[in-house]
């Protein structure tokens, strides 16, 4: 009977691979399925790192809200988000069926690596200026050790561009085009928000006037604008014809920090009768949670109504802006897309669904 005989990536003979070759015939197999598993286990590495940084992400709102699963009630990282899934898998398969052979995928891997090899020396470079707060010399005399090597690599890796080396570049240029699409688009919204504030004292003197009705009840109006009456309230007034008695706008902004502490979580002040305005602030590695937040502000002082909230958001609609502010139609026309398909924000607050009310509204970037 003949042996049968293996073959490699290349599809030549793997007795004649000088790489499987180093190894006795005996631990071919055994060793060529120790080598799958690593890569199995390192692949689960990839994908569990890339489902952290897209929330990291959100929370710092680079990218739009996706659902995110939490798989675990006690470890915070063990979640599960499913368009990321998809679209690494999407990817995979493209790049399997695109390259055909492992050896043309070692291009693309080299510049990946080296890129990354590079952009963390640059890091490192500013974690030692800003955390351990070293001085220009002596960060930059051991960045620039690491820098200088990291670049010597990538240099050497971009003679194979065209062999693969490319599909790295255009994948890292992709994502980062959208990151900063969404961010400038968002930045934009809030701008836009910031210009429609109205006057604590004139909204109020407003609702005097009017005779507009107080209900029982606290109000929890979610806003971006920092200042003053937000437009998500005014608009609930003149749609509603009726306001609770007690209101809470608040704001909430993801620090660049890991964690905050619970003494600087949340700031609040009664700027009217039964009227607070309240600033809550969290790290990029925690999901906020708005009911627990307000049962916080009850115990530090804030007289609203536990038993009887509703909470207010506003659903923003991008329409285009003919002023020379505006973004360009194709980041606008994104930016708009992106908007559309994000999670709501009841799911990103944990909000109850039966508690909130969305209003819709048009902004124009």
């Amino acid at each position: 009977m003949r042996a049968r005989r293996l073959w490699s990536s290349t599809g030549a003979p793997i007795s004649d691979n000088i790489f499987y070759r180093l190894c006795p015939t005996f631990l071919l197999v055994p060793l060529v399925v120790l080598a799958t598993v690593a890569t199995i286990i390192a692949s689960q590495s990839i994908i569990t790192g890339a489902f952290s940084m897209t929330r990291q992400a959100i929370q710092l709102g680079w990218l739009p809200r996706v659902h995110v699963t939490q798989t675990s009630a006690e470890g915070y990282g063990q979640i599960y988000v499913g368009t990321v899934n998809w679209l690494l898998m999407l990817v995979t398969l493209g790049l399997t069926v695109g390259f055909g052979k492992s050896d043309n995928l070692a291009a693309a891997y080299g510049i990946a690596v080296s890129a990354t090899m590079l952009m963390t020396s640059a890091l490192l470079f500013i974690a030692m200026r800003e955390i351990w707060e070293w001085s220009v010399i002596a960060a930059g005399a051991v960045a620039g050790v690491f820098f200088l090597v990291d670049a010597t690599f990538f240099a050497a890796n971009l003679m194979k561009v065209a062999q693969g080396g490319y599909v790295p570049l255009i994948l890292a240029a992709l994502v980062y085009g959208l990151m900063l699409i969404w961010h400038v688009g968002a930045t934009a919204v809030s701008a836009r928000l910031q210009d429609k504030v109205t006057p604590v004292g004139a909204f109020m003197a407003r609702i005097a006037k009017e005779g507009i009705p107080r209900v029982p009840g606290t109000a929890v109006f979610l806003t971006r604008t920092q200042r003053d009456v937000p437009p998500v309230m005014v608009w609930h007034v003149k749609h509603n014809r009726a306001l609770h008695e007690k209101l809470l706008v608040l704001m909430v902004t993801t620090q660049s920090a890991p964690w905050v502490n619970d003494t600087e979580r949340l700031n609040f002040e009664e700027i009217a009768p039964r009227f607070w305005r309240a600033a809550a602030r969290y790290g990029f590695m925690e999901r906020p949670d708005i009911p627990a937040l307000l049962e916080h502000a009850y115990g530090l002082g804030c007289a609203i109504d536990l038993s009887d909230i509703t909470y207010y958001l506003g659903h923003e609609t991008v329409v285009p802006d003919k002023d020379d502010k505006a973004l360009p139609r194709v980041a606008e026309a994104l930016f708009a897309f992106m908007q559309r398909n994000s999670a709501h924000l009841t799911e990103y607050f944990r909000l109850p669904m039966d508690a909130v009310v969305e209003i819709g509204r048009q902004i124009s970037i």
